[in-house]
């Protein structure tokens, strides 16, 4: 499986307001926007810090991702949460060449931890050496405000810590504050090992 993010998040989505209101930015200065660029850098590696814990992907947009064949006979199950829409399914020969299927074979399965493609009948045969292309749209909406709330307190509390400590250097690797994990806690996806 290979999952690429097909549209980035506009910068006007990402809330770079309500972060300066997080870290009590001084105001009163000719030029207030100076630090804005590094904020929004920070937003998106908050981001992209949340939706690699929680496997959502906050802000919608596009995405492809790319199978070697089927699951399942009738069920694709989808890496990323929740899925707004399926735009297309392609099957890719061997030498690159893609057939649409027909969206009336399909159809959604929208799920807060496990979306997935269902067939109506069984999925079409993948051609030898091929692969399967899924583009879909995800996300909890266009803008940060359609994002849960505490969601969006984690992506604002985790922007504020790498900025108060975008100068620290022997922090442990993945360190993420407590006050971020216990927000993110509940969308965390549930994995079970042979035992359970």
């Amino acid at each position: 499986m290979m999952l690429v993010e097909e549209t980035q998040v506009a910068e006007a989505a990402l809330p770079v307001a309500r972060l300066k209101d997080q870290l009590r930015l001084g105001s009163g200065f000719t030029e207030t926007d100076l630090q804005d660029g590094v904020l929004a850098s920070f937003l998106r590696a908050a981001l992209a810090a949340v939706e690699a814990r929680t496997s959502k992907a906050l802000i919608q947009r596009s995405f492809v991702v790319s199978f070697l064949d089927w699951q399942e006979r009738d069920t694709q199950t989808l890496p990323v949460a929740p899925v707004a829409s399926i735009t297309e399914v392609t099957l890719v020969d061997a030498f690159g060449a893609g057939q649409t299927v027909d969206a009336a074979q399909y159809r959604l399965v929208k799920d807060n931890f496990v979306p997935s493609l269902k067939a109506l009948g069984t999925f079409p045969t993948v051609p030898s050496r091929g692969a399967i292309e899924i583009r879909f749209q995800a996300g909890y909406g266009v803008q940060f405000d359609a994002v849960p709330a505490d969601l969006q307190q984690a992506v604002l509390l985790l922007a504020a810590h790498y900025y108060e400590y975008r100068d620290e250097t022997v922090l442990s690797q993945g360190c993420m504050p407590f006050g971020v994990t216990s927000l993110l806690a509940r969308y965390q996806p549930v994995r079970m090992g042979l035992g359970a």
